[in-house]
């Protein structure tokens, strides 16, 4: 009976794409898997199959280049593509191969083949479930009538994409399974990530660049010399079938990008390391969808607050779509921006002016360069969390600890001038006393600090403050990125009748867009003509427009209010939980970005279980919620059943079960504190 060979590639592997054709020995690996294959006696023919996709055209013409036959499908119906396969072919045999072996033996084949030729009551025979050989030896064989059998009746997406599960699950095929006799499965010669391609390199290399060497060679080599080897180790056996396309990207992340991303509060490590989604492929209202094409309901931090009303507001888009199609940029300035800056000012009376720009961080920077022109001092005092600038960060030049109530112990401040020591100076929430000390001590340009932090401010601090302010001709600033909007009609100073000299806003300004404003009195804003504050996107139009857009639907729904409410029935239904099963919890923030805290020593290893269990019911959820105006009570309701059940198994842990028996991963980071 005529034998094929069907060479499953693409260019677009999760995590290291274009590994088909990387270069082994001065050819493309599919080149080098060629060369292996041509040497097996029982193979008629090999049939490349690839997908449609425009990414994969260079693989097709390599596959031409090298005589191949070739069929192009669906890129993940990969078992499509093999029933496609058996069109340019009349064998009744077909063998799997995956352009991820290179190592594939040629003998092994031949007896494997041999093995499936001989035994009428097989119809599919494979070296791999379960393994005993190493990975990447993987052989798989199976009739045409049993190709085409699972092609029409598996319905399993996830089955279709790796071809033969189905075959092995379904209890309609004879299965049978050729063993190594001494199981060193562990053995890891497989290209799916960088270093697995390193210790490819170096065994060819070994061989001189030949690719006639047997599979019992490498092994051998492999026990005599195991250094070739050691740099794929850390990967399990098939721990791509495992992982999410998420995480694939986020393991390519982090060899490209510092840290794998821009922001640590979306680090997948502070959620639920090895497991987190980590990417979405769309947003709308409270859901995401992840790049498996998952509906996960977000019960945890909205864009780390950005979308009040929610991902993809139809009216926001729409506005944000038709300044695109207008054009966003020009040598010209967008009228949008002065509109904008009117808005904030009729809303905010104390103030007369305003900045824009399109960071938390660079409004807090633009902020503090403001008030030291306008005074002619240095030092300011700090009481909150004001993004990563140096003058910031330079708060730890002279303790690590200063940042220590700031969201970020422990912080390294490398890279920050030495210079810039003293010159920022911390102090507590509603220590009032600790201001007066600072305030005495230093001639203080500025004090910047949230109007409220995991707590409310004590009676009289804020006014006590502002009067301090006023009395030493200090600038008052507050930063309101995060606060501004969730409780009140613009910054949550205006709940507490006390009026700062310059207030910043961003996060929820722009629903999901970015821009930051800062606002201030004629008096200090003016200062910024005095220096150099300038920045060419700045003046793109999509913020701005953004923002008003998103003003006028505030407005019009009262949306902090809605948030409020929902964010104290959560906070209220998470107590009734706690109290159900004699869990106690702290809680934290407005109530429109509401948390909660269970005391034990195993805190942070709670939080990752909820993230854990949570995720497996489909929701994006830990210990804190901001809430946006799509967070309804129906889809509250599910929610806090599924978490019930997360908060009897953290009972039981409270009990004596073991919560690390229960976690599937490592514990998650805790704040900033762990940047690696």
């Amino acid at each position: 009976m005529k034998v094929a060979v069907i060479l499953q590639a693409r260019m677009g592997s999760s995590r290291l794409p274009g590994k088909v054709l990387a270069d082994i020995s001065g050819r493309p690996m599919l080149q080098f898997i060629i060369e292996r294959l041509q040497r097996s006696s029982s193979v008629d023919e090999i049939i490349l199959a690839t997908t449609d996709s425009s990414s994969d055209d260079t693989l097709a013409e390599s596959g031409h280049a090298l005589g191949l036959k070739l069929i192009r499908g669906n890129q993940r119906d990969v078992l499509a593509r093999y029933a496609l396969a058996t069109a340019l072919t009349d064998a009744q045999i077909l063998v799997r191969i995956t352009g991820d072996c290179p190592f594939v033996d040629p003998d092994l084949l031949d007896e494997m083949v041999a093995e499936f030729k001989l035994s009428s009551d097989i119809d599919y025979l494979s070296n791999c479930a379960p393994p005993s050989y190493p990975d990447g030896l993987d052989i798989e064989i199976f009739s045409r009538d049993v190709l085409l059998m699972a092609e029409a009746e598996c319905i399993n997406h996830t089955q279709r994409e790796h071809v033969t599960p189905w075959i092995r699950e379904s209890n309609r095929c004879r299965i049978a399974s050729k063993q190594n006799e001494v199981d060193i499965s562990s053995s890891r010669w497989t290209v799916d990530e960088p270093e697995d391609l390193e210790v490819i390199r170096a065994v060819v290399d070994h061989f001189e660049g030949r690719s006639d060497f047997t599979w019992q060679q490498v092994y051998a080599l492999q026990m005599k010399s195991p250094n070739l080897f050691i740099a794929n180790t850390r990967f399990a056996r098939n721990e791509g079938s495992q992982m999410g396309e998420g995480q694939k990207l986020w393991r390519r992340a982090k060899r490209v990008i510092p840290g794998g991303n821009l922001l640590l509060s979306k680090r997948a490590e502070m959620f639920l390391p090895e497991h987190w989604p980590a990417y979405f492929s769309r947003a709308k209202g409270c859901r995401v969808w992840d790049l498996d094409g998952r509906e996960l309901i977000d019960m945890s931090i909205m864009g780390i607050g950005t979308n009040l009303l929610g991902y993809g507001h139809p009216e926001v888009d729409a506005a944000v779509a038709a300044t695109v199609a207008a054009g966003n940029m020009s040598t010209l300035n967008c009228p949008e921006e002065v509109w904008l800056a009117e808005r904030l000012v009729a809303m905010h009376p104390w103030s007369d002016m305003v900045r824009f720009a399109r960071s938390g961080g660079e409004a807090n920077a633009i902020a503090i360069r403001i008030a030291r022109a306008a005074t002619g001092r240095d030092t300011v005092a700090i009481c909150g969390y004001h993004g990563w600038h140096d003058w910031y960060l330079a708060t730890n030049l002279q303790n690590d600890s200063g940042l220590e109530e700031h969201l970020l112990p422990g912080l390294e401040p490398n890279g920050v001038p030495r210079g810039l020591a003293g010159t920022v100076q911390p102090f507590s929430f509603n220590r009032l006393d600790q201001l007066e000390s600072i305030a005495s001590t230093h001639e203080l340009a500025a004090v910047k600090m949230e109007v409220q932090r995991s707590g409310p401010p004590d009676p009289g601090f804020l006014e006590g403050v502002r009067e301090l302010c006023t009395r030493r001709g200090i600038v008052l600033i507050f930063d309101e990125c995060t606060s501004g909007f969730r409780e009140t009609f613009g910054g949550l100073h205006l709940k507490y009748g006390v009026e700062p000299d310059m207030a910043m806003f961003g996060k929820a300004l722009g629903n999901g867009y970015a821009i930051t404003a800062i606002i201030g009195r004629r008096a200090v804003m003016e200062a910024a003509q005095s220096t150099f504050i300038s920045s060419t996107f700045w003046t793109e139009r999509i913020g701005p427009t953004a923002a008003l857009k998103t003003l006028e639907v505030m407005e019009r729904e009262r949306s902090w209010e809605q948030v409020t409410t929902t964010g104290l029935e959560l906070r209220r239904r998470w107590q009734e939980l706690a109290d159900r099963y004699g869990l106690s919890l702290t809680h934290n923030g407005l109530p429109a970005l509401t948390g909660f805290a269970i005391k034990s020593p195993h805190a942070l290893a709670y939080k990752t279980l909820i993230t854990q269990e949570m995720l497996k019911k489909g929701y994006l959820a830990a210990t804190s919620c901001y809430v946006c105006t799509a967070h309804t009570p129906d889809v509250l309701e599910p929610y806090l059943e599924a978490l019930d059940q997360v908060f009897g198994m953290i009972a039981e842990c409270e009990a004596g079960r073991s919560v690390e028996e229960l976690l599937e991963g490592p514990v998650c980071h805790g704040g900033f504190k762990r940047l690696n």
